[in-house]
């Protein structure tokens, strides 16, 4: 197919639209235009930059919307038109690509027409995660020079501050980026699932917000070079997937409860192995959502997590969860998001005569569990955190770049944990709650006629009702099950961000979540090359026989052979944004 069918037929199976990438390329120079971001910047096929884009954000840190007014170009130039209108922000400027003398520039100017409350506005660069472990040259404004290494493990605090200029290899190639118009700063975005180190403007040792009065002007612009001769990566055929055993188990699938608003469908079956209920003591609402999770459980024990403030007393709702026999219990603080030493002793001492496993982690994102871990009461039972690959852009190419750092942030999380298990959850496509913001959030009635949470919250996304997410999630389960993860939670179990609509009514997630429920518990098997050629793999050993299942997160068909230590391989063909099992027999002497 055309990469004009690709797109269409990947707007079809996720059910959103997006715009059609738009190559261009300029003697060594090349990249693509995905609505305003422009992606991919190469030089002679070695990928330098994943990204470069310019942004406004917003006092909570919300991403301003951006319309692309104008698209011209001609062989040594780019001019994109931009508007950014909404959360308070009405922005118009250009985003302008020039190449001369071997190198690539990228300015961005643009004037504020109206007083905008903001924490950024300018220009992102993004580094592919490949470049983790590499030499960095940090050139500071003043023309000092420090030589360091992109980190390799998740780095919790920024890896370079006070950036003029940055110096590093790519693939051979000896890559030279300079900034004017703003001090630059950098951080790992991979502990968000981000698929990228990111270099971006206006350091966080600022005060934010700050007002952007109407009529500001804003001019920045960045310089690439590249010297050398690198070799690019090469797309191959027909793939392989070879398993190898872990040592480990597959491990147990949980679903978060609905925070739809009522009523509930009902007699909807048990799934999975636990349901996990979220209670924030700060609104009235929190014992009618434990009242609704005990019915949607079907019987199945409850995962609680209870948000509460710094001076809360857990007595009362320790009382009240107790005589349920949750399965685990965990407490976070409602202003830092992590389980703080004081609510995790207080918790425990409420919850004494419980058999309930006390975690300790992060309500929002590894980000927080990685740079407070050190705080941990060294005696919680487990270790939490979630993921949303939509922290910082929503585009298709974010969701599937996830998949790969979800593997990388389990095999950190698990080094933290120190032999204790994690689980990870709840895991979904859009933020439960906007754990950066610096105003105040939604309210919450005492009763769940709007819902509560997530819903008060539109954590919603369109795509939770897609084909495409049924290959996501079994990716995202081949991703995250590393030894030392013992669960997953994933989504809500009905409602607009569940595996049923409100009226009991299946997505296509659901087969998914089945298939890998069917496997908890068993042996696991990982591929050894996880994630190559946009292939995942998970399986699992029954008696004689692998279970696995394979998801395919590109856009066109592949023909895979799977293989297993002691097993016969197996030819299979897996749909383009799908999903193909497998059973693989003992291979006979």
């Amino acid at each position: 197919m055309t990469a004009a069918e690709d797109s269409a037929l990947a707007d079809r199976l996720w059910g959103l639209p997006e715009p059609t990438p738009v190559p261009w390329r300029s003697g060594p120079w090349s990249l693509e235009i995905r609505g305003d971001e422009l992606a991919d910047l190469r030089y002679e096929g070695v990928l330098v930059l994943r990204a470069v884009r310019a942004v406004a954000r917003d006092r909570d840190w919300g991403t301003v919307p951006v319309e692309i007014t104008d698209l011209g170009s001609d062989p040594t130039s780019l001019t994109l038109g931009l508007r950014m209108s909404g959360l308070g922000a009405d922005l118009e400027g250009t985003l302008r690509v020039v190449t001369e003398d071997g190198s690539l520039t990228v300015t961005f100017d643009a004037v504020s027409h109206t007083d905008f409350l903001r924490n950024r506005v300018g220009l992102v660069v993004l580094h592919p995660p490949t470049v983790a472990g590499a030499p960095l040259a940090v050139v500071h404004p003043d023309g000092t020079r420090d030589d360091v290494f992109f980190p390799r493990e998740i780095s919790p605090h920024q890896p370079a501050f006070d950036i003029a200029g940055l110096d590093w290899p790519a693939q051979g190639i000896d890559v030279s980026l300079r900034f004017t118009g703003e001090v630059f700063e950098m951080e790992d975005q991979r502990n968000w699932t981000d698929a990228s180190f990111k270099t971006y403007s206006t350091p966080l040792a600022l005060p934010f917000p700050v007002l952007l009065p109407a009529g500001t002007t804003i001019a920045q612009s960045l310089s690439l070079r590249a010297v050398g001769s690198g070799s690019a990566a090469v797309d191959v055929g027909d793939a392989t997937v070879d398993l190898v055993d872990t040592g480990a188990e597959v491990p147990t699938i949980a679903l978060g409860a609905s925070t739809a608003p009522d009523p509930a469908p009902s007699d909807l079956p048990p799934l999975g192995s636990a349901l996990l209920v979220e209670l924030d003591l700060r609104t009235p609402s929190w014992r009618a959502a434990l009242d609704r999770a005990v019915l949607d459980a079907a019987g199945l024990p409850l995962d609680v997590r209870i948000v509460a403030p710094e001076d809360a007393e857990l007595g009362a709702v320790a009382d009240t969860i107790r005589p349920l026999q949750p399965i685990r219990v965990a407490v976070y603080d409602a202003a830092t998001h992590v389980s703080e030493r004081g609510l995790v002793a207080q918790l425990r001492a409420a919850m004494a005569d419980s058999h309930a496993a006390i975690l300790g982690g992060a309500r929002s994102h590894f980000t927080e569990l990685n740079r407070t871990h050190e705080r941990l009461s060294a005696d919680v039972d487990a270790i939490t955190y979630s993921v949303t690959p939509q922290m910082h852009a929503t585009e298709r190419s974010q969701l599937v770049e996830s998949i790969a750092m979800q593997r990388e942030v389990a095999i950190n999380a698990v080094r933290i944990a120190g032999g204790r298990p994690v689980v990870v959850g709840p895991i979904t496509l859009k933020a439960r709650f906007n754990a950066v913001a610096t105003s105040g959030g939604p309210g919450a009635p005492a009763d769940l006629s709007a819902g509560y949470g997530a819903q008060l919250f539109d954590a919603t996304d369109p795509r939770q009702e897609s084909t495409a997410l049924a290959a996501w999630t079994v990716a995202s389960a081949a991703a995250s099950s590393v030894a030392g993860v013992s669960t997953l939670v994933y989504f809500e179990r009905w409602g607009p961000r569940g595996v049923v609509d409100a009226a009991g009514r299946p997505y296509p997630v659901l087969a998914a979540i089945e298939g890998l429920a069917a496997l908890s518990g068993l042996p696991l098997l990982t591929a050894a090359s996880p994630g190559r050629d946009a292939l995942w793999a998970i399986g699992a050993r029954r008696g004689e026989t692998v279970e696995l299942v394979v998801a395919n997160l590109g856009a066109t068909s592949r023909s895979v052979r799977v293989a297993a230590p002691g097993m016969v391989s197996h030819e299979l063909d897996v749909p383009p944004l799908g999903i193909a099992r497998a059973t693989l027999a003992a291979a006979t002497s």
